[in-house]
């Protein structure tokens, strides 16, 4: 969000917190003006997630709208802050310039608008005191949490390390690898490349100059690099290295929830499992049925489009800039309404860097290479820019711009297959509104041609597809709803609009129902997983427990957002996940309900009740097993990775 400074009674147009935006009073002990300890964990987690706005001077009540209290002595505050921005004993990094703090006066009170960047790669994470362990926080939703060591360690080897996949495996070598797609490969560079001296190398030799064999420098010892064992490896040798590795791609009948396929290739030992077969199987699938002209000759490709560069580069990102050490899998889903792809571990630069386009910082530089030294990718950093322009060419709705979501870690991407606004569409419109739809402007149109195809809009969605400013596409969207034509649902950042009469047809949307099915493809990749080390006598990822399979079948139905029970959790959740803050007691009580006659996730939980799932655990969960209220599926294995929780 970028707010205009310059807008008369800012305050009145602003639409109340969110992830990146947070009131705070600053009146101090004497009523003049005291920069609050609070805005210190807000400055470290909105540096460490998108970055946003703090306004100093301002409260927000009632919810979603913001009360200028104002500050008497700005100057004290500003003091304050710029010292404590500049000691290292306080903070980790000042990412602020004067301009990102203004004095902003509004009814004869003056208040502070303190714009907080997205911190750089190099200089995350940013942290309180000296110690990162306990003192880094990152944002969700309206509030700063806390981030666990494991989340702060992917930041730290972010910051160290920037080719992660450069390091030599010192006790890796070309046994470990799958001969067979390391002499494809070679095959295509040769195709690509038929005159290059690298033609002429050995093996080994040819491997170390695309960047997947080294040399440590230290020690003289030789062995494949994480980028040779990932891209060219055996999946068991992948998995000694990288135990939560997955990688899987999925072909769906219908545009559903349900994680239902006619056709899927995951790490299952039926094939080699590493990256580059992964590619080209995984690639040839997507081409398939396009309805474009394409054809392959040899190894050349005829007849390219747009569409085929677009998914190329989105396979291909999605590939170079996966964190595999984090535990999610990779994940490519094909549907006849749309292409959907993941990868573990954020984006390294801000979404708004990599839309510019002629930025990258790659997180497997080495892969990276790899690809492009065959056709495919390209270091200018022009890969975003590159899918929304090929996908748009065709006359396809434009992509949701990249999503970012935490704990765990992971980047989501889905291209629609649908157009700006179909014929059918337009037809419908002319028929339902005759001559009103002729006076309404092109994001308005927009907007209900959105909720025709998808079943709703919300702000965000409407937002990503226009270049309007925020507040003029909240303008439109009331406008819509005082025309008649829409109505709102929900409350605060989860509102949405349908037709009216529509709320519960509408109660998943298109991106949600996407989404969500990444959460259900989990439990099938970790049995997957669990399968291949028992049949390679490896102790499984967890054991088998009585109750399991029920356990499992409950897990599909928590996550299934069009089941009937869900719809009723959501229902019992309601007076929670619609408030940013709400009282403790009715926290605890509405969890319990929850927990009332079933046993439940701890991320299930966290997903209804709109709350992180560490401030779940640490702040009810723990504190109700302890007074005897809740009791736990494994009791003998507190960490148990499936663990759940039920009222006793």
């Amino acid at each position: 969000m970028r707010l205009d400074l310059n807008q008369d009674n800012l305050l009145d147009h602003l639409p109340g917190e969110d992830v990146d935006l947070e009131a705070k009073l600053a009146s101090g002990k004497d009523g003049k003006g005291e920069l609050p300890e609070s805005f210190w964990e807000t400055y470290s987690a909105m540096a460490n997630t998108e970055g946003g706005y703090v306004l100093l001077g301002v409260e927000e009540k009632p919810p979603k709208h913001f009360q200028l209290i104002g500050i008497e002595d700005t100057d004290r505050v500003l003091k304050k802050l710029w010292d404590c921005l500049n000691d290292r004993d306080k903070v980790s990094a000042n990412l602020l310039t004067n301009q990102d703090v203004v004095v902003k006066q509004e009814n004869k009170k003056n208040y502070l608008i303190v714009h907080i960047p997205r911190a750089s790669r190099s200089q995350r994470p940013v942290h309180l005191k000296k110690n990162p362990f306990g003192n880094t926080f990152r944002r969700h939703f309206e509030g700063d949490y806390r981030c666990d060591d494991e989340t702060v360690k992917r930041m730290l080897a972010d910051n160290v390390e920037e080719i992660r996949d450069a390091k030599t495996l010192k006790t890796y070598d070309l046994g470990d690898l799958d001969m067979e797609a390391f002499k494809v490969y070679r095959q295509h560079f040769k195709s690509q490349q038929p005159n290059h001296p690298w033609n002429d190398a050995e093996d080994t030799e040819f491997l170390r100059l695309i960047g997947g064999w080294s040399k440590d420098r230290e020690t003289g010892k030789r062995g494949l690099t994480v980028a040779g064992l990932l891209m060219f490896g055996q999946l068991r040798s992948i998995l000694d290295e990288f135990p939560y590795y997955v990688v899987d791609y999925q072909e769906r009948p219908e545009p559903k929830t349900e994680p239902r396929w006619i056709d899927r290739l995951t790490t299952d030992g039926t094939w080699s499992g590493n990256l580059y077969d992964f590619y080209r199987k995984v690639i040839q699938k997507l081409y398939a049925d396009l309805k474009v002209p394409f054809s392959l000759e040899g190894a050349v490709r005829k007849d390219d489009t747009p569409i085929h560069e677009a998914l190329r580069e989105a396979l291909t990102n999605t590939i170079i800039h996966a964190d595999y050490t984090g535990r999610v899998s990779v994940l490519v889903v094909k549907r006849p309404d749309l292409y959907g792809f993941r990868n573990p571990g954020t984006m390294r630069i801000s979404l708004e860097l990599a839309l510019q386009g002629g930025h990258s910082d790659c997180r497997n530089r080495n892969i990276q290479k790899m690809f492009q030294l065959i056709g495919y990718g390209d270091q200018a950093g022009s890969g975003i820019p590159k899918i929304l322009k090929d996908w748009q060419t065709n006359q396809y709705r434009r992509p949701p711009l990249w999503e970012e979501r935490l704990d765990p870690d992971q980047t989501l991407l889905t291209l629609p297959l649908a157009s700006l606004i179909p014929e059918a569409t337009l037809k419908h419109f002319a028929e339902r509104y005759g001559s009103k739809f002729k006076t309404l402007n092109d994001v308005q149109r927009l907007a209900l041609a959105t909720v025709d195809i998808e079943g709703r809009v919300s702000h965000s969605r409407l937002a990503s597809m226009t270049t309007a400013h925020r507040t003029d596409v909240t303008e439109h969207l009331r406008s819509l709803v005082k025309g008649g034509f829409l109505i709102a649902v929900g409350v605060g950042r989860g509102t949405y609009y349908v037709y009216p009469g529509e709320e519960k047809k509408a109660e998943l949307d298109f991106l949600d129902s996407f989404f969500s099915s990444f959460q259900n493809d989990r439990q099938a990749q970790d049995s997957t997983i669990r399968d291949e080390k028992t049949e390679q006598g490896m102790p499984p990822i967890d054991e088998k427990q009585p109750g399991d399979s029920e356990h499992y079948r409950r897990r599909s139905e928590h996550l299934n957002r069009d089941s009937e029970q869900y719809l009723a959790l959501l229902e019992i959740a309601r007076p929670v996940s619609e408030k940013g803050k709400a009282d403790k007691a009715l926290v605890s009580d509405v969890l319990m309900q929850l927990c009332s006659g079933r046993f439940m996730e701890l991320r299930t939980l966290a997903e209804l009740l709109h709350r992180r799932p560490d401030s779940i655990r640490n702040h009810y969960i723990t504190p109700l097993l302890k007074e005897g209220l809740l009791e736990p599926r494994y009791p003998e294995r507190p960490n148990h990775p499936n663990q759940a929780y039920r009222k006793k």
